[in-house]
């Protein structure tokens, strides 16, 4: 199905409803936090932005963000990463590197429509700060990022990041990273049903639709791994927008 096509089907199924502009708490997102254990927690709006909005931001990042694809390095074999990417970032913060690659930070006056959308993730999470954005842009069903956390040092012990959705949905996925105790020995004395309890309480899915804002924090980045896995039946764009703290000097935190 063509990315046209998506909306209009949407539409016609009556999920384009807006909130009312003169009704300050229907504007108001709803929101729905899961507590991870070990203070970490995820916080989920389902529709952080009306519809129309989000297809307004959808439409100008796909045809004016400079999307990249970069080569990167993993398990250290060099590979054409699995989704556009782009940096934004304030002026002066340390370079972002990942996977051996180190992307262009572009300013926020480069693109001023970022800043309004950084507005509004602002006003939704009072208290929280942003000073830089990580977009990546899934073309299809084939795009994907694999396992990983965001726990480089440049974000600090306990980053907040709130990844914003817009485009086709797709499936996030949560699982707990090892335990460094001997796993194999406590599944070995744990009853099978104790055990598949256990591992239920250690995932969690959630559908990130257009327009949905989902905001990892605490120690998820330290405990938590997530993935957004290939869908071959996939054809229309996501774009993903992932606000993040950078400290100005990660080693004076260490």
């Amino acid at each position: 199905m063509s990315l046209r096509k998506l909306k209009v089907a949407v539409t016609v199924g009556g999920e384009a409803t807006n909130p009312s502009p003169n009704n300050e708490s229907e504007n108001k997102p709803k929101r729905q936090t899961v507590v991870l254990g070990n203070g970490s927690d995820v916080v989920f709006m389902p529709r952080f932005v009306s519809f129309d909005q989000a297809w307004t931001w959808f439409d100008y990042l796909n045809t004016h963000i400079p999307w990249t694809r970069p080569t990167i390095r993993v398990f250290g074999r060099s590979c054409l990463q699995p989704r556009d990417t782009c940096y934004v970032a304030t002026p002066g913060l340390p370079q972002l590197v990942y996977s051996g690659y180190q992307p262009r930070a572009y300013s926020w006056d480069d693109h001023p429509p970022l800043k309004k959308i950084l507005e509004a993730v602002h006003k939704a999470l009072p208290g929280s700060s942003f000073n830089s954005l990580l977009l990546n842009r899934y073309k299809g069903g084939n795009d994907y990022v694999g396992w990983h956390s965001d726990d480089e040092k440049l974000y600090g012990s306990t980053p907040e990041i709130a990844s914003l959705t817009l485009g086709c949905e797709r499936e996030f996925f949560l699982k707990k990273k090892p335990s460094k105790t001997c796993q194999e020995s406590r599944d070995d004395q744990e009853p099978k049903s104790k055990r598949l309890k256990r591992n239920h309480a250690d995932q969690h899915s959630f559908t990130l639709k257009h327009g949905s804002l989902l905001v990892m924090r605490g120690y998820t980045q330290r405990d938590w791994m997530h993935s957004v896995p290939k869908r071959t039946k996939v054809e229309a764009t996501r774009i993903n927008l992932t606000f993040r703290w950078v400290l100005e000097d990660p080693d004076a935190m260490s």
